[in-house]
C-alpha cells in the first residue's frame, strides 16, 4: 500500500488524501481505510460497525443531506469530526462489484477534490488547445505531457519521453534545460522570456519563442516537475523587426546632403535585418546633380555602384564595388515592374536567366546567393537608381511583406537621395558662380606677391560666400581684402559678388580703409532694406580691408568683424596684427578705425576667414595661436606662398570643410630708395620752373631722357594748378618701377575735373594735357589734402597718344 501510494522518487502521491469505506445495505460501515479515520479524526473502531449517518454533522432529513438518511450518490457532505468540529467532504458512492449488498464510499476533503477536479479539467483544456504550447517535464527534464505538434510551431512534434535536443539544437536545449533547472532548484519562475531557438532538423530554421516556466510541487511542497508554456512569437517578432527597421531607416537615412553618403546609409540599414548583402546603384546623372530620367522614359542606361554593405564580413571578391559602373541588366518585364515602383524578387535560377554572360554573373550575383530582391529609387517621378539585397546565409526567400518593406524604405531613401542631388546641383552652381566671381588665385606686382586659396563648404549648410581679393592701386600700392558673407547658397554667393564689386569701386577712389568699410556698411544696410523682414538678420558680412604701400613699407587696415591677420617676418617670427576691431557689416552704429603697421620686405601676411578654424588641427579657442605657430614653421624665404597655403589647410579630400575657407597670403616688397625721388616747393610761381628742372635732372640720372618732355609738361601743369588753387607746400615725387609715376600733393581737398575747353577759353586745358601725356591719372585723398598721380610707360607713349600741339 505504501509503495502504491508513493512515486519512484519517494515523493508522496496526491492520492494519499483520498479515503475509502465499505458500507452494507443498512448503511453500517463495514470497514474503512486509515485515511478516512485520519480525515475524521477518529479511530477505525469508532467508525466501523456504526451507521454512517452517525458521522453526519446534520441530522437526516435536514440541511444538505435532507430526505435521505443516507449519503447522496455523490456530492459534498459535512461530517462531524472526533474533535467536535466539522469537515466538508466530497464523496462518491459506488456499488461494490460481486457484492450487491455492499457499497464503497470514496471520500476526500472538498477543497482537495475541487483542486483535482478543476485542475484536471484545466490541464485537459490546455493540452487540447492549439494557440499555446504546453509541456510538462519531470524532475529529469523528460517531457511527460505536451500538446506541441507540427501544426502549432511548423516544426517536428514533441512526444512524451522525448528530450529537447531531439527537436532543437544542442546548444539551445542545454540553455533551456539550464533555465528549467534553475526554476526546479529555486522555485522562482520566469515569465515570457524571449528566446531565439534553432531547429536541429532544418538547417537555418529558427523560432522566436516566448517561454514561461514554473515549478510543480506535491502536497508536501516537494518539486515534482516543471510546467512550461510556449508562445511562438516569430511572426510578431518579424513584424516588430520590420517596424524597427522602418524606424531606423527614417532616423538614419538622409542625415546628410551627400548622394553617396545617403546611399551608404540606406545600404547599412538593410544589413543584416533584411539580407546578407546590399548594394545601391545610382544613375551617373544623379551623382553630378543633373535631372535623372522620368519614370516613363525607363531605367537609366548606366548606373554606378556607390554603396555596399555586408555587415561585419568582407565584400565578396569579384562582385561589383563602389565606383564601378554597370549597364542596365534587366529585361522589359522587370523594368516595367520597377517603373511601377514595385520591388521584384528573383531566385538563383531567375538571376542566372537574366544574366546570361558568365562575366556579368560573377560581377552581379554573389557566391551562394539563393534569393535577391531589388527595389527602385523613385522620387518626384524620376528614376534615380536601384537598391539590391541578397540572401546567402538567411535560408528563407524574400516574401511579399519583405518586398513591400523594402519598397517603402527605398521610397523614403529616394527622397533623401533626390534632396542630396538637388543640393549637389545648387552647390555646383553656387561653387561655379563663386569661382567665377573670385579673382585669379595668384598676383605678382612690384609691391606684393599674393596667393589666394578658396575651398567651398561641403555639407548641409552649403557655400557661405567667403572671398578674397588683391586689388592693384595707383602708385604701386595693393589693396588686400578678405570677407565672409552671412548665409549660405546662391544668395550668399550673389551678395558676395555685389560686395566684392562695391569694394573694388571704393578702392578705386583710394579712400582710407575705414572709409571704405563705412561705404560698404551703407551698401549692406540698403541690401537689408530690400530684403524681406524675416530674412534681414542674415544680410551682412565680415570683412578686412588693407592697403599696402611698397614705397613706405606700411600697411593700413580696418576690420569689420574679421579675425586679426598674422604676419611672419623675414626672421621667421610670427605675430598677430592688432587691428582695431569693428562690428560686422550690417550691424551699424559703431565707427570703423584704421590701423597702420610697418612691414619689412619679405614679410608674409596671412588673411583668413573663420572657416579655417574648423579644419583638423585647429579649434575655436586656440585657433589663432595654432595658426601663428604653424605659420612660423611653414613660412620660409625659399618657400612659395602656394606651398605654404597647401600645407596650412592640409588635404581636404577625405575631410571636406563644413564651412567655406578663404585664405590670402601676401609677401611684401619695398621699392628701393634709388627708384624714388621727392621734393617740396612753396606756393610761389618760381616753384614751377624749379619743379621742372628737378624732374629733368632726375630722369637724366635714371636714363629716361625720352620721357623728360612729357613729364615736364605734366609736372608744370599739376604744380601750377596746386599753387594757383590749393596753396603750399606742394609735394612732388617720382617713382620708377615698371612705369614712371609722378605724384603732386597739395593741402586742398578740391576734386580735379577733366573739362573740354571751348576754343575761346583762356584756361581749362591743364588736365586735358595731363591725360594726353600719360597712360592714366587720378587722385586720392588723405587726412589733409590730396595727391594727383600719373603713370607713363617706361618705353614712352604710343604715337596715337602723343599730344598734337606745339609745346613751345
Amino acid at each position: 500500500m505504501d509503495q502504491a501510494n508513493s512515486d519512484r522518487h519517494g515523493q508522496r502521491s496526491p492520492l494519499l488524501a483520498v479515503g475509502a469505506a465499505v458500507v452494507d445495505r443498512e448503511g453500517t460501515v463495514v470497514r474503512c481505510s486509515s485515511t478516512v479515520a485520519d480525515l475524521l479524526g477518529r479511530s477505525q473502531d469508532d467508525i466501523c460497525g456504526h451507521p454512517v449517518q452517525d458521522l453526519f454533522a446534520e441530522s437526516p432529513g435536514t440541511g444538505r443531506n435532507s430526505g435521505a438518511g443516507q449519503p447522496p450518490a455523490e456530492g459534498v457532505v459535512t461530517f462531524r469530526l472526533g474533535s467536535g468540529g466539522t469537515l466538508d467532504v466530497d464523496l462518491r458512492v459506488l456499488p461494490l462489484d460481486g457484492s450487491p449488498d455492499e457499497y464503497v464510499i470514496i471520500a476526500a476533503p472538498a477543497d482537495s477534490s475541487s483542486d483535482w477536479r478543476f485542475g484536471g479539467a484545466f490541464l485537459r483544456a490546455l493540452l487540447a488547445q492549439d494557440q499555446m504550447g504546453i509541456a510538462i517535464h519531470d524532475v529529469d527534464m523528460n517531457v511527460i505531457r505536451t500538446n506541441i505538434r507540427t501544426e502549432i510551431f511548423e516544426g517536428p512534434p514533441i512526444v512524451p519521453g522525448i528530450r529537447l535536443e531531439s527537436v532543437i539544437s544542442a546548444e539551445d536545449a542545454e540553455m533551456i534545460e539550464r533555465l528549467l533547472g534553475q526554476v526546479m532548484e529555486t522555485g522562482v519562475p520566469f515569465v515570457r522570456k524571449r528566446l531565439e531557438i534553432h531547429s536541429s532538423a532544418v538547417s537555418g530554421y529558427q523560432w522566436d519563442l516566448s517561454l514561461s516556466a514554473f515549478r510543480l510541487q506535491d502536497p508536501d511542497g516537494a518539486p515534482s516537475g516543471i510546467a512550461v508554456t510556449v508562445n511562438d512569437t516569430t511572426a510578431q517578432q518579424r513584424i516588430r523587426r520590420q517596424m524597427d527597421l522602418q524606424h531606423q531607416a527614417a532616423v538614419r537615412i538622409g542625415s546628410s546632403l551627400d548622394v553617396v553618403r545617403t546611399a551608404q546609409e540606406l545600404a547599412d540599414v538593410l544589413v543584416p535585418e533584411l539580407g546578407d548583402l546590399t548594394a545601391v546603384d545610382i544613375s551617373d546623372a544623379v551623382l553630378v546633380g543633373d535631372e535623372p530620367l522620368n519614370v516613363i522614359e525607363g531605367m537609366p542606361s548606366h548606373l554606378v555602384r556607390v554603396a555596399i554593405s555586408s555587415g561585419a564580413k568582407q565584400w565578396p571578391p569579384g562582385l561589383l564595388e563602389p565606383g564601378q559602373s554597370l549597364s542596365q541588366p534587366f529585361g522589359t518585364v522587370h523594368i516595367h515592374q520597377l517603373q511601377l515602383g514595385q520591388a521584384l524578387s528573383l531566385d538563383r535560377e531567375d538571376m542566372l536567366k537574366v544574366l546570361s554572360s558568365p562575366l556579368t554573373r560573377g560581377r552581379l550575383i554573389p557566391v551562394g546567393a539563393h534569393s535577391m530582391t531589388i527595389a527602385p529609387l523613385l522620387a518626384r517621378g524620376r528614376m534615380l537608381g536601384t537598391v539590391s539585397v541578397w540572401r546567402t546565409e538567411q535560408p528563407d526567400p524574400f516574401d511579399t511583406a519583405e518586398r513591400a518593406l523594402l519598397t517603402e524604405i527605398a521610397s523614403r531613401a529616394a527622397l533623401g537621395v533626390d534632396n542630396a542631388r538637388r543640393y549637389t546641383r545648387e552647390h555646383r552652381a553656387a561653387a561655379a558662380l563663386q569661382e567665377r566671381l573670385l579673382p585669379r588665385a595668384e598676383t605678382d606686382t612690384a609691391g606684393l606677391e599674393t596667393v589666394g586659396i578658396y575651398h567651398p563648404a561641403v555639407g548641409g549648410a552649403g557655400i557661405s560666400g567667403d572671398w578674397f581679393d588683391a586689388i592693384p592701386l595707383p602708385s604701386l600700392r595693393v589693396a588686400l581684402v578678405i570677407g565672409d558673407v552671412f548665409g549660405h547658397g546662391l544668395s550668399a554667393t550673389a551678395t558676395m559678388g555685389r560686395l566684392r564689386t562695391a569694394i573694388q569701386t571704393f578702392a578705386d577712389l583710394e579712400l582710407d580703409p575705414a572709409e571704405v568699410l563705412t561705404h560698404v556698411e551703407g551698401l549692406v544696410q540698403r541690401l537689408a532694406s530690400e530684403t524681406p523682414t524675416e530674412q534681414r538678420d542674415v544680410v551682412g558680412a565680415t570683412c578686412l580691408y588693407a592697403v599696402y604701400d611698397p614705397i613706405t613699407g606700411k600697411c593700413t587696415m580696418a576690420s569689420a568683424g574679421q579675425p586679426p591677420p598674422v604676419v611672419v617676418g623675414p626672421d621667421g617670427t610670427a605675430r598677430d596684427i592688432e587691428v582695431s576691431p569693428g562690428p560686422p557689416l550690417g550691424v551699424g552704429g559703431v565707427p570703423f578705425e584704421s590701423t597702420t603697421v610697418a612691414l619689412d620686405a619679405g614679410s608674409v601676411v596671412t588673411l583668413y576667414t573663420d572657416g579655417l578654424f574648423e579644419l583638423e588641427g585647429f579649434d575655436a579657442v586656440h585657433g589663432i595661436n595654432q595658426l601663428r605657430n604653424r605659420l612660423a614653421v611653414l613660412t620660409g624665404a625659399d618657400r612659395s606662398l602656394a606651398a605654404i597655403g597647401r600645407d596650412l589647410i592640409g588635404d581636404l579630400t577625405d575631410r571636406p570643410p563644413s564651412d567655406d575657407v578663404a585664405l590670402l597670403l601676401a609677401r611684401t616688397r619695398i621699392i628701393s630708395e634709388e627708384n624714388t625721388a621727392s621734393w617740396q616747393f612753396p606756393a610761389e610761381p618760381a616753384s614751377v620752373a624749379d619743379a621742372r628742372e628737378s624732374v629733368t635732372r632726375q630722369l637724366e640720372r635714371w636714363g629716361l631722357d625720352e620721357l623728360a618732355l612729357s613729364t615736364e609738361l605734366v609736372v608744370s601743369e599739376l604744380v601750377t594748378n596746386a599753387i594757383r588753387y590749393a596753396g603750399g607746400p606742394v609735394g612732388l615725387r617720382l617713382i620708377r618701377e615698371n612705369v614712371l609715376i609722378c605724384e603732386v600733393a597739395d593741402p586742398s581737398n578740391t576734386q580735379p575735373r577733366l573739362l573740354r575747353a571751348a576754343p575761346t577759353d583762356e584756361g581749362g586745358r591743364g588736365l586735358f594735357i595731363v591725360a594726353k601725356c600719360t597712360s592714366r591719372w587720378g587722385s586720392r585723398y588723405g587726412r589733409r589734402g590730396k595727391t594727383i598721380w600719373t603713370e607713363q610707360p617706361l618705353d614712352g607713349l604710343p604715337d596715337e597718344m602723343v599730344p598734337l600741339f606745339d609745346l613751345a
